[in-house]
């Protein structure tokens, strides 16, 4: 259970107040996320993953498993065990996320003009694998049906105002946010209030990217996934071998943690994606991997 609300604290973090010097002085020295910004590019071997799914929706073919849900379920896992990528930098401070969330774009069609929607999603210590499935296709369905999310209406009402309306209501958008006392109606649903913010650009056959992080909001993970295609790799026997693969594009807010914090995360995503098993078990169910 969360300790009680203390003064500092906002309503969707807990301040972080015993940091060290150092982080302290980051956040001063570098106050904007898009300065701070560590890229990476992970290679992963998904074919024990592709079976995974296959084997899943042979068991249950109504629920539609597919490999983009179990990159999301083993995302989930690793931030839930390494709860320090659950943390961002507002106003020069540090926050410990209370809720562990996610949001990607959905197209209502696959075509160039078609209009993107936002989808946002919270999972918790018991959510599991098929949890995470039934969601994800469900809200979908949902949005693309009705071609809005709550957000939506705000977003369009904005973008009917004179420009000048516009920049002075952004002003005061970013000073609430600096604060922290953005109303919930403009934080739920937004992509820049989660933990992690997805781009499956595999859906539409591209490779993985590098996508900025942005200086409103919180969120302080972006991901990119690539299509999955084959590859020859190194081989645990040290031979070469072809294997299924995809590419991750991962950038993440360097003043969230060290770089020994986030190798060792890594280790953590890696491990669970090559071995998705441990994703039939709930979020919070430990991972017996070599981390060191």
């Amino acid at each position: 259970m969360m300790d009680k609300k203390r003064r500092g604290d906002r309503r969707d973090g807990r301040w972080i107040r015993d940091i060290d010097g150092f982080h302290v002085v980051m956040m001063n020295l570098f106050p904007n996320r898009t300065e701070s910004e560590v890229y990476s590019k992970e290679q992963f071997d998904v074919t024990a993953l592709l079976n995974l799914v296959e084997e899943q929706n042979v068991l249950n073919p109504a629920l539609r498993t597919k490999a983009f849900h179990v990159f999301v379920a083993a995302i989930a896992k690793t931030l839930w065990h390494r709860e320090l990528l659950n943390r961002f930098v507002a106003g020069r401070r540090m926050y410990q996320r209370d809720e562990l969330s996610f949001a990607f774009v959905v197209k209502r069609q696959m075509e160039d003009h078609a209009e993107e929607l936002l989808l946002t999603m919270k999972v918790d210590g018991d959510t599991t694998l098929d949890d995470i499935s039934r969601i994800i296709l469900g809200d979908t369905k949902v949005l693309r049906e009705s071609g809005k999310n709550e957000l939506d209406s705000t977003i369009n009402l904005f973008a009917r105002m004179p420009r000048f309306v516009q920049r002075m209501a952004m002003r005061i958008f970013r000073m609430m946010d600096f604060y922290g006392v953005m109303p919930a109606s403009l934080t739920e649903g937004d992509t820049n209030y989660v933990s992690v913010l997805l781009s499956n650009l595999g859906s539409i056959s591209c490779d993985a990217t590098y996508h900025h992080l942005n200086n409103y909001g919180t969120n302080s993970v972006m991901m990119t996934i690539g299509v999955i295609h084959k590859e020859q790799i190194v081989g645990s026997d040290g031979l070469p071998v072809v294997r299924d693969v995809v590419n991750f594009g991962i950038n993440l807010d360097e003043r969230i943690a060290d770089g020994f914090y986030f190798a060792k995360s890594m280790k953590l995503l890696r491990y669970i994606i090559e071995h998705p098993q441990v994703l039939l078990q709930p979020l919070k169910e430990p991972v017996d991997y070599d981390g060191e």
